[in-house]
C-alpha cells in the first residue's frame, strides 16, 4: 500500500494511517482533483461516506470545511487518523452503514456528500445511495461520487462535471 499524504491545506502533507487490506483510498492525485473540481469548501458541512482511511473527509476539513462526519462500518482507520491529527473537535467518526445512516440523518444536514462506495458493492448499494443521498444534501449543496467509470452511479441531481481516471470516475452533482 503506497503512503497516503494529505494533499492540501492546513494539513498538507500529513501521513494518514491506511490498513493494509480492507480499505480502498483515494489516491492523491485523485483526491487533488476532486478537491480542484469542488473549489472551495470553506465552512461546509461534510458527511464522507464510506470513510475507509477517512482521506476524503480529512482533506475536506485541512481544507477549510467547518464539520465532518465520517462513516464506515468498520470505522478503525478513519478514528485512528482523527485521533492522530488531532481533529476530534471538527469531526465526528459514526460506525454504521452508510444506507442506514442515510435513513436516519436529518434532511438537509450537508453541504458536502463525499461518496466511494466499494466497487464491489456499488450495484447493491446503488439504488438506496441514488434515493437517499439528496435527502441529506442542503440546498445548494454537492456530492461527489466516486465510482468504476463500468458501473456509474447515477444522481437524479445535475452534474456538473466528469472525470476519468484509470480505474476510477468522479462524477460531481450540484444541488440546484
Amino acid at each position: 500500500m503506497p503512503e497516503v499524504r494529505v494533499t492540501g491545506g492546513e494539513l498538507n502533507g500529513r501521513r494518514l494511517f491506511v490498513p493494509k487490506s480492507g480499505v480502498r483510498p483515494t489516491t492523491s492525485k485523485v483526491r487533488e482533483a476532486v478537491f480542484s473540481m469542488l473549489g472551495s469548501v470553506e465552512g461546509e458541512r461534510v458527511l464522507d461516506l464510506f470513510s475507509g482511511s477517512g482521506a476524503l473527509g480529512i482533506e475536506a476539513l485541512s481544507r477549510g470545511a467547518e464539520h465532518a462526519v465520517l462513516v464506515d462500518s468498520k470505522p478503525a482507520a478513519s478514528r485512528r487518523n482523527v485521533d492522530d491529527l488531532r481533529l476530534d473537535e471538527v469531526a465526528q467518526v459514526v460506525r454504521a452503514d452508510a444506507v442506514g445512516f442515510l435513513r436516519r440523518a436529518r434532511r438537509g444536514s450537508f453541504d458536502l456528500v463525499l461518496c466511494d462506495p466499494p466497487y464491489r458493492l456499488a450495484d447493491r448499494l446503488g439504488a438506496d445511495l441514488v434515493q437517499l443521498i439528496p435527502g441529506a444534501l442542503a440546498a445548494g449543496g454537492r456530492v461527489m461520487m466516486e465510482t468504476s467509470p463500468k458501473r456509474p452511479l447515477a444522481l437524479a441531481l445535475p452534474l456538473m462535471t466528469e472525470r476519468a481516471y484509470g480505474d476510477t470516475l468522479i462524477r460531481i452533482h450540484a444541488d440546484e
